[in-house]
Formats: C-alpha cells, structure tokens, sequence
C-alpha cells in the first residue's frame, strides 16, 4: 500500500471535493481495490476487498500525521471507511464505519464554485460523482458559449439527473432552462436542495419519472440544445447499457435542437468507447461525434477505454435554403 501512503503524504489540504488515490485505475500494482476521496472536511476511504485491522490502523495513523502537517488549526481528523467486497455488492450494500472525527450534518461540499450536499455514511454512491468534475467543467462551458450567440440561453435536458449536479452547472453557466429526469425521488430531493444551495431559484425543472414511460413529456418539453444522458451502467428495473442505451440513442434526432450536442456518458470497464460510437452511427447516423472530455487527471487508468467515458456528439445544423439548392 505504499502508492497510498505516498499519495497520504503528499496531499495539499483538499478545499474542493476530490479524488486523492484511484488505484481502481491500475496504475499502482497492490492497490487495486482502494480509493481514497476528499469530500471536504471528511476523508472516506473505500476498498473493494475487505482490510486487516492493522492496514486500517496504519492508513488512519498516515492520515492523521498528514492532517496535523496540514489542517487548521484545532480542526480534527474525520475520516470514514467503507468496504464494498463482491459479497457486499452483489447484496447492493457495504460496510460503512466512521473511523475518527464527526461527519457535518448537513454535509456541503464545493467544486469548481458550486456547493452539493452529499451523505458519506449511507449508501454506496455519496451525492456527487467525483469522476464526472470535468464534464461538469464542460456543461458550465458550453452553456457560457451558447449563452455568449445566443442571449436567451441553451435549453437542457438532463436525464438520469440523480442528484442534478449537471443541472446547477449548466444553469450557472447560463442556460435558460433544464428539465431533470430520474426515477428516484429521493436524490432528486436532494437536486433541489442543491439548486437551493446555489441561489438557482428558477428554470430548473424535476420529474421524478421513469424515463423510458416518460418520453411523450419529456419531447413536448423540447427540442433541447443540451442532452445529457448519464444513466447506470447496470441497475435492474431501471437501465442496462447493453440493451437499453440503444433505446435512448434512437431518440436523440427527436430531442436535439438543429445544432445541438448530446453528452453521452458511460461508465462501464467492460465496455469501450466503440460501443457507443458503434450505436450511435447505426441508430442516429446524422450525429457527428465532436470529442471525448477528459477525465480528471488522478482518475488516470493503465487502459482507458475501461475508465469513464464521456462522448460529445452535435446534430446537423439548420439548413439553410442555398444548402438546400446545393447538397454535397
């Protein structure tokens, strides 16, 4: 564990939510099974195999040698330690232990200046997806361009919205209107309170629908000039890449605004990028692909195409009558 250890001790003090350690990502031989994330002022620690108590031991001592080089002062060390061996997961559960301190209660985090209310002691997804801070970069981004031609600003449609993080973005860089979709209320409770946080009184909506029985609403809601879909790669009763992400790709010529980008999101190590490419040049042929956004750099990964993969496409533009007297 001395990759770990190593990336312990050299930690600036974490102002922002963020990833310290990803040695899901391969790159450090014998730390395959462990993350170490920053959602600030709590530490969580995560393991896919179950730890001895002396490497827990020996973790919290690093920890708390690094935070006393570098905290406030007064500010004590909390961190949490979550295991989610293959048992714990197949059972849709971990073990969830609060190793030192005490974890905020409401607990707000910041990124990129935008504050989300998280939970690091239930569950096995915390509030916010650390992986995804650039393509929330990109949303802000892309919506301060589209707001800089177009005043009035993008219409957005933010499906598998979970906690509406892509929603705050892209209302922050100046999008007129988002309708948030996700069928579990709960977090879509918590996307409200998220745009609370931020002063965003207006233009977001919230359906908490199954998207798929829900598709009559959500296209009289548009056409849309944003459609980002980051749905589960594999959750029963609600998505399964394999066979339902062609049942989206197959309405994005339907939803899309002439010009506009779909952001297609997929976070599945079994499956590359050409599995979304491959779809959506069978079942959208019109879309052209325009890049992939990055991934923050410490979610680095030995094979890429197992990390997360997050694919920009636009729809044809407008056609304006002399390209109609004279098609390519």
């Amino acid at each position: 564990m001395q990759a770990l250890f190593d990336a312990i001790g050299a930690m600036a003090l974490p102002l922002d939510a963020q990833r310290i350690f990803h040695g899901r990502g391969g790159r450090f031989p014998g730390c395959e099974h462990l993350s170490l994330d920053a959602y600030p002022p709590v530490f969580v620690l995560t393991s896919f195999a179950p730890l001895a108590g002396d490497a827990l031991d020996a973790i919290g001592a690093a920890l708390q040698a690094r935070w006393t080089q570098i905290a406030p002062a007064g500010e004590p060390l909390t961190w949490v330690y979550q295991c989610r061996h293959e048992e714990l997961r197949q059972q849709g559960q971990a073990d969830t232990r609060l190793m030192a301190g005490s974890v905020p209660d409401p607990h707000t985090v910041t990124e990129q200046g935008a504050r989300y209310r998280v939970h690091v002691l239930k569950g096995q997804n915390h509030g916010l997806f650390l992986d995804m801070a650039e393509g929330r970069r990109w949303v802000r981004e892309q919506m301060a361009a589209h707001k800089a031609r177009e005043p009035r600003g993008a219409k957005v449609l933010n499906l598998f919205a979970y906690t509406c993080a892509f929603s705050v973005a892209a209302l922050q860089g100046g999008a007129r209107q988002v309708v948030n979709v996700d069928m579990a209320r709960g977090a879509m409770a918590t996307g409200q309170q998220n745009h609370q946080l931020n002063g965003l009184t207006a233009g977001a909506s919230f359906l908490a629908h199954d998207i798929f029985s829900t598709w009559g609403k959500i296209t009289r809601s548009g056409p849309y000039d944003l459609l980002i879909a980051d749905p589960p790669s594999y959750q029963k009763g609600s998505f399964v890449a394999t066979k339902d992400y062609a049942r989206l790709i197959r309405r994005l010529p339907d939803l899309l605004a002439p010009g506009g980008h779909a952001l297609l999101c997929l976070n599945a190590p079994e499956l590359g990028a050409a599995f979304l490419q491959d779809q959506v040049r069978e079942l959208a042929p019109g879309l052209h692909f325009v890049e992939r956004v990055g991934n923050p750099a410490v979610f680095a990964d030995v094979d890429e195409e197992r990390s997360l993969k997050v694919l920009v496409y636009r729809a044809p533009p407008l056609s304006t009558s002399a390209d109609a007297m004279h098609p390519e």
